[in-house]
C-alpha cells in the first residue's frame, strides 16, 4: 500500500447531509451517523463521535451549512436571525479545539455577507467543501515537511490520535509517520494507549494496522522505560490549540512525554495546521480546558473499574509549554525551537 496516501475519511457530505464515522465504536464496529441538523451535530462533537481538532473544525463547518438550510425553510429573508442559536451551541460542544472556531467564523463571514433574499445554503457547502479539500492538503504537506527532520530508521512514539480520523484525512502527527515510513525514514511506531479513552489504543492503532504500518501499543505508563531504552527518536504528537508563543494544548499526558522527552534527549514534535494557532492568545495559560465526566476515567467501556461514589478528575487536554517543544511543523513552515518571536516569523511568512 502506499503510505502516502488513505482511505479514511471520518467526515463525509452525501447526499445532501452530513455523515460522521463513530469513532467510538471503534475498531470493533464500523458505523457511520448521518445529520440533518446542526444542533444533533453539536451534541455528536460533543460526545466525541468525531473528535480531533481539524475534523471538528470541518464538522462544524458542514453543520453550519445543515443550519442555514434549515434557518432559510423556516424563516425565509430573515433566516440570518435563525442562525445565532445553532453557531453558538457548535462553538460550545467542544471549548479547547480552537479549529472548531476558526470554521465557524469563516462560515460565519460569509453568510452574514450573503443577500437576506437569497438561499444560503449552496455557497455556504463549496465553502464547506473547500475547509474539507485545504485540510488534507495542509496535512500532505505537513507531511513533507515533518517527515525531513527524521533520520532513516528511526523509532518513534505518539500519543492520542493526530491521524486520518482527526482530520480531513491523512494526519497531522500520522500525516508525517505516514510519509516517513513512506521514504524509509520510520520503521517502527510506538504507540500510546491514551488514557482515558483510549484513542491510541482504538484508533491509532487501527490505522497504522489497516496500512501495515510496523507498531506497537504501550501502556502510557511504559513511556518512560521505553524512551529510557536509546530506541525512540522522536515523540510526535498533534495540537488542539497552539498559542502565539508556542505553547500546545494537546490530549492529556502530552505534557508529561514532553517532559520525558526532554530528559532524555529525544525530540520533540508538534504537528499542526496554521488553523490550530490561536494568534489571539499570548500564552497557554488563557487556553481553556474541557473537563469531562469523570464516569470516562471510572468506567472502561461503559463497565466500572473503580469503587462505586469516588470523584475523578478528567482534563481532556493539558499544556505543553514551547521550551520543552523541538519543532511545530505546520503546512507553511517548521518553527524550530518555537518562542514569541519565532512564532511571529511564521505568522508573517518569514522563514523561520
Amino acid at each position: 500500500m502506499d503510505k502516502t496516501k488513505t482511505s479514511i475519511q471520518p467526515v463525509e457530505w452525501r447526499d445532501g447531509r452530513l455523515c460522521l464515522l463513530d469513532q467510538r465504536r471503534l475498531p470493533a464496529e464500523t458505523v457511520w451517523l448521518t445529520f440533518d441538523d446542526a444542533n444533533t451535530v453539536a451534541h455528536a462533537i460533543h460526545d466525541m463521535v468525531v473528535r480531533g481538532a481539524p475534523a471538528i473544525g470541518i464538522t462544524a463547518a458542514y453543520a453550519v451549512v445543515l443550519a442555514a438550510r434549515h434557518a432559510w425553510n423556516i424563516a425565509g429573508v430573515n433566516w440570518k436571525q435563525a442562525m445565532t442559536a445553532p453557531i453558538a451551541r457548535l462553538e460550545a460542544s467542544r471549548p479547547t479545539a480552537v479549529n472548531l472556531k476558526w470554521a465557524l467564523d469563516k462560515m460565519s463571514d460569509l453568510y452574514l455577507a450573503l443577500p437576506d433574499e437569497q438561499a444560503p445554503e449552496q455557497q455556504l457547502l463549496e465553502l464547506a467543501v473547500q475547509i474539507h479539500q485545504s485540510d488534507i492538503e495542509a496535512n500532505h504537506q505537513m507531511g513533507r515537511l515533518g517527515a525531513e527532520l527524521i533520520e532513516t530508521g528511526s523509532q518513534v512514539m505518539t500519543h492520542c490520535n493526530a491521524g486520518a480520523l482527526a482530520t480531513g484525512g491523512f494526519g497531522t502527527a500520522l500525516g508525517v509517520i505516514r510519509q516517513g515510513v513512506a521514504e524509509g525514514r520510520i520503521e517502527h511506531v510506538h504507540v500510546n494507549e491514551t488514557r482515558p479513552w483510549l484513542q491510541g489504543a482504538r484508533l491509532t492503532a487501527w490505522e497504522l494496522l489497516n496500512e501495515d504500518i510496523a507498531c506497537s501499543l504501550n501502556a502510557d505508563v511504559a513511556a518512560a522505560s521505553l524512551m529510557a531504552s536509546g530506541r525512540i527518536s522522536w515523540i510526535i504528537v498533534g495540537a488542539d490549540r497552539i498559542a502565539a508563543n508556542g505553547d500546545v494544548a494537546n490530549k492529556i499526558g502530552t505534557y508529561g512525554l514532553a517532559i520525558l522527552a526532554k530528559y532524555h534527549r529525544i525530540g520533540f514534535m508538534v504537528v499542526a495546521p496554521t488553523s490550530t494557532i490561536d494568534w489571539q492568545l499570548s500564552d497557554g495559560d488563557l487556553i481553556p480546558i474541557e473537563q469531562r465526566s469523570p464516569a470516562e476515567v471510572t468506567q472502561l467501556a461503559e463497565k466500572q473499574i473503580a469503587p462505586e461514589g469516588i470523584d475523578a478528575v478528567n482534563p481532556a487536554f493539558d499544556i505543553t509549554p514551547a521550551s520543552l517543544i523541538d519543532v511545530i511543523v505546520t503546512e507553511a513552515g517548521v518553527v524550530r525551537q518555537p518562542t514569541v518571536e519565532t512564532m511571529k516569523a511564521l505568522q508573517n511568512g518569514r522563514n523561520m
